[in-house]
């Protein structure tokens, strides 16, 4: 259990800034009531990062070629937006509690959110040594948005490592080469106030309504009262959540598998909308996706 706790805190401090996924401010102030004031480490972070090419090899290989991630400023349009090519304002506060739990916060050191871009040359499938076919899936990708929120924690009672982020894509734009297809203008965010985050019967708009008519205090079970409340209210309704439990454990049914990596999704909320879908460089049409939510999902991953 040690092992797994200091394994994952020295992994969960080394991948923050690639975690990155705008007019909220709600990150200067922690989430995390049950270590406020206790001693622990903060980083300042600013950072960009190059990647010539990452390849996983089997029999053949997958590999994806000419990464690039930091501010939103790495891709076209974060540029024109405004925003560096950096990642940068970061600042990660690293706390370990009373019951040995591991707790990680990614906030920013001005209360924005963390603008990122990224762009990937290509995503291919090679042949391994007794062919020379390769096929490339995914080429031309560039994207960027804000991340909101990024808390990480280690469990040690349970030896989970949970992560929660919130989330969104301002724009993305990738071809899907094999099957001639274009994605423009991707656009990711939270599924607003006609959702029903907590599954009580209410959506967030209709909390909030009851809210300012006095008859609760609670929107989809945040506390509506508060300046912290307030602003986990606003990541909840206006950026995507996802929430992830990463364990050892069983595998799933009537699987024997023992000891394999399991990760549970205990929820994805967003809003998609893609601007084009460009067929042979032409395009059919546009999608919209209103209220994706991915819940009680489980995946065992082991070899084979």
């Amino acid at each position: 259990m040690k092992g797994l706790k200091k394994i994952a805190l020295a992994t969960a401090i080394a991948a923050a800034p690639f975690a990155a996924n705008a007019d909220l401010k709600a990150l200067d102030d922690s989430a995390m009531g049950n270590v406020t004031g206790q001693a622990g480490v903060t980083i300042e972070l600013e950072t960009k990062v190059s990647i010539g090419q990452f390849k996983y090899t089997d029999e053949g290989s997958f590999a994806v070629n000419d990464i690039v991630l930091g501010g939103a400023g790495v891709t076209a349009g974060g540029a024109t937006a405004g925003y560096t090519d950096l990642l940068d304002q970061l600042k990660i506060d690293i706390d370990v509690a009373d019951d040995g739990d591991a707790i990680i916060h990614v906030g920013t050191l001005d209360g924005n959110p963390i603008d990122w871009g990224l762009t990937v040359g290509s995503m291919e499938l090679l042949a391994g040594s007794t062919g020379t076919d390769s096929t490339t899936l995914i080429s031309n990708m560039s994207g960027y948005g804000n991340l909101a929120q990024l808390d990480i924690s280690v469990d040690t009672a349970t030896d989970h490592l949970n992560v929660a982020a919130a989330f969104d894509v301002q724009d993305m734009d990738f071809d899907v080469e094999f099957l001639g297809v274009g994605i423009r203008d991707m656009v990711i965010t939270g599924a607003g106030d006609n959702f029903d985050y907590n599954g009580d019967g209410s959506t967030a708009g209709e909390d909030k309504a009851a809210v300012a008519a006095g008859t609760q205090a609670t929107v989809e079970g945040i506390d509506a009262t508060t300046p912290l409340g307030q602003k986990m209210i606003g990541l909840t309704t206006q950026f995507a959540n996802v929430n992830l439990d990463v364990y050892k454990g069983a595998g799933l049914g009537a699987s024997t598998a023992t000891d394999v990596l399991r990760i549970d999704v205990n929820n994805v909320y967003m809003d998609m909308s893609i601007g084009a879908v460009e067929i042979g460089g032409t395009s059919i049409g546009s999608l919209a996706i209103d209220n994706l939510a991915v819940t009680n999902t489980k995946l065992a991953v082991y070899g084979h």
